[in-house]
């Protein structure tokens, strides 16, 4: 597919109207897949997209599809539940979602789940061999990357005739720019890519990582993606607020990059100089450290040698549903500290390592010990046991005020009321 973006609609200050939206969407789409079997890729609950106005939008230009089915590109994130599905999609007084279409306006249409916990609906597509993984990965290699990567999809894809993405951008803590080729891998993946693109973006670190456009992971992603034989047609979205401030469609390399660079001009806080402490408080649709610990990964930039970073999450009780086992076993630590342990720790998951060096930050291995570059602590329902086992600090939620880190920027102290998005750093 020739790169270039079909339609497009950019507001560099200020917000998309509804008529904007839908124009964009209907000069991208509208008779492109006409008697066509269409999957739609979209994320979850824990990305904050206008999903139920498109997903309505979306039905209607697509309305001479053969068949419109919409897969939520989970990851490792749990399965929803067929009425968490239907609020997703904002769908009101209809059948539960599943394997049955809808009846009445949307009777062309299922809602799915990517099921990368069962390995029969998973499919080899090629292999990414290990010379090439070194190459892209260059001065980041490490032998824990390990050898030829299987790259292993959703075999759902070769049931369709056309790859629709839907998703937003944002700076990402593992490949520089989250959106695109990321709802393929690792969005309908298989662990084998899951993990070892998280270890590689691991290995950079989320300061060498998080807002940058072009990285190693991202070369990894698209490396796969060449592999993938159903054409892809990608709708980049670029999310402020509960709106929407850029929409580009077009081919999966050409949208994202165009939402990249809006994301950078939207996305990114610049603060004159790191703070000493940082109450960042993860919104209710992070429903576990798995996804809340972005509230810390959006900040560290901005968070100074030797301060601290409170994870506030009043609402959160859960380190994570599919996760957690591995992660009581490891707790939360630096790069280095696994590295230099590694007999240790190789029968972890690379996924989970990496989750884990991303919530703990940078850090060094001094004498034989670890060295963080900062404190993380933990303000939420899990106790200081907890808290303990997972080598982080605790706080006691109801003893926070947040009027108490309000209006202290000039003191070296931040408020962020919904963190995980927008990503802060200190000016060069």
């Amino acid at each position: 597919m020739a790169r270039n973006i079909i339609a497009q609609a950019a507001n560099p200050d200020g917000l998309l109207t509804d008529d904007t939206i839908r124009e964009t969407l209907t000069a991208g789409l509208q008779g492109q897949f006409s008697k066509q079997r269409v999957l739609v890729l979209i994320p979850d609950h824990t990305r904050t997209i206008p999903l139920p106005f498109l997903f309505r939008e979306l039905v209607d230009i697509l309305h001479d599809m053969k068949q419109l089915d919409f897969m939520v590109a989970l990851g490792t994130h749990p399965p929803l539940e067929p009425a968490h599905l239907n609020q997703l999609m904002g769908i009101e007084g209809e059948a539960s979602a599943g394997d049955e279409p809808y009846s009445t306006r949307y009777k062309h249409v299922r809602i799915l789940n990517h099921r990368w916990d069962l390995p029969d609906t998973l499919t080899s597509i090629g292999t990414l061999p290990q010379s090439q993984i070194m190459e892209i990965a260059g001065d980041r290699w490490h032998h824990t990357l390990g050898g030829d990567v299987d790259i292993l999809i959703n075999r759902a894809i070769h049931d369709y005739d056309h790859i629709l993405i839907l998703g937003p951008t944002f700076p990402h803590e593992v490949v520089g720019f989250s959106g695109g080729a990321k709802y393929l891998f690792p969005g309908i993946s298989g662990a084998d890519m899951i993990n070892v693109t998280h270890w590689l973006g691991a290995l950079a670190g989320v300061r060498g990582t998080i807002g940058i456009k072009e990285t190693p992971v991202r070369d990894m992603i698209h490396a796969a993606a060449e592999h993938v034989s159903t054409p892809i047609t990608l709708i980049s979205l670029v999310v402020v607020g509960k709106g929407l401030a850029g929409m580009f469609v077009g081919d999966h390399l050409s949208a994202w990059s165009a939402a990249a660079d809006l994301s950078s001009q939207r996305h990114i806080v610049w603060v004159d100089k790191p703070f000493k402490r940082v109450l960042s408080q993860a919104p209710p649709m992070y429903d576990e450290l798995w996804t809340g610990g972005k509230a810390m990964y959006k900040l560290e930039p901005a968070l100074a040698e030797g301060g601290e970073l409170v994870i506030y999450a009043p609402h959160l009780d859960v380190v994570s549903h599919v996760h957690g086992k591995y992660i009581y076993e490891i707790g939360y630590h630096t790069l280095p500290y696994f590295l230099n342990q590694w007999e240790k720790f190789k029968h972890i998951p690379l996924g989970v390592t990496a989750h884990s060096t991303h919530v703990r930050g940078d850090g060094k291995w001094v004498d034989g010990r670890e060295v963080p570059r900062a404190n993380v602590t933990l303000a939420t329902q899990l106790s200081a046991e907890d808290c303990a086992k997972l080598a982080l600090g605790y706080l006691d939620p109801n003893k926070i005020d947040v009027a108490d880190w309000q209006g202290r920027e000039d003191e070296g102290v931040l408020y962020v009321p919904k963190a995980g998005e927008m990503l802060y750093r200190v000016k060069p």
